[in-house]
């Protein structure tokens, strides 16, 4: 039996690798699966790569790109979710800003630098032709961590996928302001070059199996009832959720990929483009 670590994010977007695991799907063709639930997100994922704490993360598109031009020596074998990330724009209940726009020049709340939550930051000041430069941050590190932040007035505003945010809106403890998606792919699967070198046949194994089940996903009988229990949702909204959601089984093209770069490089996202095959295993 192999032993193989993986790291994910805590949301729904996870739970076919999650049902893998539980129906000893990965067992069955030799592989010990180890997850670990990220909720710092994609920079910190980044960084377990890095060290070697995990193997594999399912981690944000532009995250992951931004970190291999930084030097992780890891490549994306796969789109995991083809569709965009829609992020929500929050602010606390009783902040004064109604508006996108009161927000330029505020501090911006987000897990840790690199992360989603500071790159589509970044994404969305270029949308408004807001000067990035004058950008300031606020490392929260979770979503707990953004509630304090927000709620005592320390950070202004935070960008998290609206889905898993709208309990604390229906709480009224975040106020969403306004919606930013992602204009490519929002996740991908990355695995550690040495990894990739040393054993390919089994990344290969992974991504078959994980493939199967997220072709079938939202076939699962009472799928929608499964997510709103296991991850706090309304059920209207994982139904709205399942609906524009689409999972990928296929490897990112290099057409795809160089206009992503190209994007990223023009936002000032990423300093330098490498050459396509350092971003993408074979």
């Amino acid at each position: 039996m192999k032993t193989i670590k993986i790291a994910g994010v805590p949301e729904h977007f996870n739970l076919p690798w999650h049902l893998c695991i539980e129906d000893g799907e990965f067992n069955a063709v030799g592989i010990d699966i180890q997850w670990t639930d990220v909720p710092e997100g994609t920079g910190k994922m980044c960084q377990m790569l890095r060290t070697g704490e995990t193997d594999i993360a399912v981690l944000l598109t532009e995250g992951i790109i931004k970190d291999i031009t930084e030097g992780n020596s890891a490549k994306i074998v796969q789109i995991y979710v083809q569709s965009p990330l829609i992020w929500g724009i929050h602010v606390a209940m009783k902040a004064p800003y109604q508006n996108l726009s009161d927000l330029e020049n505020k501090k911006v709340a987000i897990s840790r630098m690199g992360s989603g939550s500071h790159l589509m930051s970044l994404v969305n000041a270029t949308n408004q032709q807001w000067n990035t430069e004058d950008l300031q941050f606020e490392i929260v590190n979770t979503i707990e961590g953004a509630v304090d932040s927000l709620t005592n007035g320390i950070a202004d505003y935070f960008m998290w996928e609206r889905f898993m945010t709208q309990p604390l809106v229906d709480q009224k403890i975040f106020r969403r302001i306004a919606e930013c998606p992602t204009p490519w792919p929002c996740f991908v699967i990355a695995v550690r070059n040495e990894l990739l070198e040393s054993d390919p046949n089994i990344v290969q194994q992974i991504l078959e199996t994980i493939n199967t089940t997220t072709r079938e996903f939202k076939e699962i009988p009472s799928i929608d009832r499964t997510l709103a229990v296991k991850y706090n949702l309304e059920h209207a909204a994982v139904q709205e959720w399942l609906s524009v959601t689409r999972w990928s089984q296929k490897q990112m093209t290099k057409e795809a990929l160089d206009k992503l770069l190209k994007a990223l490089y023009e936002m000032q996202l990423v300093s330098r483009i490498l050459p396509l095959e350092a971003y993408l295993s074979k």
